[in-house]
């Protein structure tokens, strides 16, 4: 439950984050933005973004222990570590996004285009296409950090649920395989949310 609540605070600041260009958008009909608040906003995105990734992945190392090693549960995963989990996770998508240099490869293109944007929030590739310049660099970077973090979590929290599955058919009864696979699938559901439009993006 404590990663439950972290998750929880975690998609409140990322509403938070973007309700002020949300507001400027259906109030006042404005979809132009400054350049400084853009790139606040993206800092906030990207590091929501992250921290949900490794929440995530967390919530399905947890689920692995539940199920794989049950007895071993309340030793493995005491408040301690799970605090400790969370510690890491923060930290983790500070890590990523603290040095990343986007504001500065933003900064140094020309726009041609107004501030307008394609949503009611900032996206790095809204920026992007507003701009006149060379932007293969800023794509290739972001593309990178995508697969580096994005990438290799949801590939992790594949195979958690793949070692998963093979101990749930390892089981004995219908009805034993059947209560395993429910206590996983309201986390199936919240993976699946999460990663599914961020492939579309």
């Amino acid at each position: 439950y404590h990663l439950l609540s972290i998750l929880a605070l975690n998609d409140l600041g990322m509403s938070l984050s973007t309700l002020p260009t949300l507001f400027s958008v259906l109030w006042l009909h404005t979809r132009e933005i400054q350049a400084s608040a853009c790139y606040a906003q993206l800092f906030f995105i990207h590091t929501f973004t992250f921290l949900e990734s490794s929440l995530l992945l967390a919530m399905a190392f947890d689920r692995f222990v539940a199920i794989c090693l049950p007895l071993h549960y309340t030793t493995i995963l005491t408040n301690s570590v799970i605090g400790k989990i969370a510690l890491a996770c923060l930290l983790r998508s500070m890590g990523v996004v603290l040095p990343l240099p986007t504001p500065l490869l933003l900064s140094h293109y020309h726009y041609c285009h107004d501030n307008a944007l394609s949503h009611p929030f900032c996206l790095h590739q809204d920026v992007l296409k507003l701009s006149c310049s060379d932007v293969r660099i800023s794509n290739i970077y972001g593309l990178c950090i995508v697969i580096v973090t994005l990438g290799v979590d949801s590939v992790l929290i594949l195979l958690s649920y793949v070692l998963i599955l093979h101990a749930v058919l390892s089981i004995a009864t219908g009805e034993e395989r059947l209560k395993a696979l429910n206590t996983c699938a309201s986390h199936i559901c919240v993976v699946l949310i999460f990663f599914v439009p961020v492939i579309g993006v």
